[in-house]
């Protein structure tokens, strides 16, 4: 069956302060779907919602509610519900009439009421919590009877601005699969503003990924991580060893002084290009045995593997293994035809890829830490 788009941004631009928020943003969003802006601070995500709640209209440019043009619709009037970083709850309301608040705005008859805040209840597994006061409530307690305020009036897409920043790792983790089941069983669209990685890649059915008011790609978690578009796509997402190389011609590279099989075509020979190796695609083995060969500089243990800084050439790896090395060990790395990915050059390469700041860190606080 074919997906239709609920919403659109067509060529949209913002100035805020003379500055530009967002340059000539495109962006479809599917029916149904549960898509993540990702970005750093400052990128034009919460800009982005803003437009489409309707809370702000853009200098220039189209949007589209299900293929009707949307400019100058207030918000009220747009099917679509915001829950925001700050949950915004009424303190001097019980739950029950928080989450009856909309329904009671639209004049909705006490029987649907009641039958509507049972049902989000129940779906955000507060049911039995009615006549609880706000603030006897937990953080996550408050994010739910958010959630279910937000959902109660049946918009057809719901914002979601950062809402899970402030709790802490483990409840945002459990939230995270929450807000999946809850989108899965209702079937709405959720927008989802995040600048954490993980928290996108979990989520998301595709990840929208922002850098100074422009999108830098779009796709699936698994296309994001795998098949970056830039350097900065492949920086933001994970951990990446990011190399200057050079295509010699299709499925070759030269980079670190050797020349690989890879993957990638449809590059000039003897192209310039960024290369791309994932810390958990290298393997280590004894330096003779390797296609690359270089010196640890740095080990930490993380549970799950140990993260190891290698220096090589000067240019510092970074490669995480379930193998123990220590700092000094002369090592070699094999580097398999998958695990290397070419992006063409752009505004930034060069910016991002090597660890040596990850070494120095604890250098760098012992200088600056007085001793007692």
């Amino acid at each position: 069956m074919e997906k239709k788009n609920i919403v659109e941004l067509k060529d949209v631009f913002v100035s805020l302060g003379g500055e530009t928020v967002l340059d000539g943003l495109n962006l479809s969003i599917e029916d149904k779907e549960f898509i993540t802006l990702l970005g750093p601070s400052g990128c034009g995500k919460t800009t982005t919602l803003r437009i489409i709640a309707g809370f702000l209209n853009p200098d220039k440019g189209e949007i589209f509610f299900e293929d009707r043009k949307f400019n100058g619709v207030p918000a009220y009037k747009r099917q679509v519900n915001t829950i925001f970083q700050r949950y915004a709850l009424f303190p001097h309301l019980n739950v029950y009439e928080n989450v009856a608040f909309g329904l009671r705005v639209k004049k909705t008859p006490e029987k649907e009421i009641k039958k509507q805040v049972s049902e989000m209840l129940s779906l955000v597994n507060l049911s039995g919590f009615e006549k609880r006061h706000i603030d006897t409530l937990s953080g996550g307690q408050q994010q739910r009877v958010a959630i279910a305020r937000a959902i109660a009036n049946r918009p057809k897409v719901l914002l979601l601005d950062e809402p899970l920043a402030a709790l802490d790792l483990k409840l945002r983790k459990d939230m995270q699969k929450e807000l999946r089941r809850i989108q899965r069983q209702l079937g709405i669209t959720f927008i989802f503003v995040t600048h954490d990685q993980e928290e996108a890649l979990t989520m998301s059915d595709r990840v929208v990924v922002m850098d100074k008011g422009r999108i830098q790609q779009v796709g699936t978690p698994q296309d994001i991580y795998n098949e970056p578009k830039n350097a900065f796509v492949a920086d933001f997402i994970g951990e990446s060893n990011i190399l200057d190389g050079i295509m010699k011609k299709d499925y070759e590279v030269s980079f670190s002084g050797n020349t690989f099989k890879c993957l990638d075509k449809g590059f000039v020979d003897n192209e310039n290009v960024d290369v791309v190796v994932r810390p958990e695609d290298v393997d280590i083995v004894p330096p003779d045995k390797g296609m690359l060969e270089g010196v640890v500089t740095s080990v930490a243990f993380l549970g799950v593997h140990y993260e190891i800084i290698v220096d090589i050439g000067g240019f510092k790896w970074m490669i995480q293994t379930t193998d123990k090395h220590n700092v000094n060990d002369k090592v070699g790395l094999i580097i398999e035809p998958d695990a290397i990915h070419i992006m063409k050059k752009s505004e930034y390469s060069g910016l991002y890829g090597d660890y040596s700041s990850y070494s120095e860190e604890l250098d760098h606080l012992s200088d600056i830490i007085p001793e007692e």
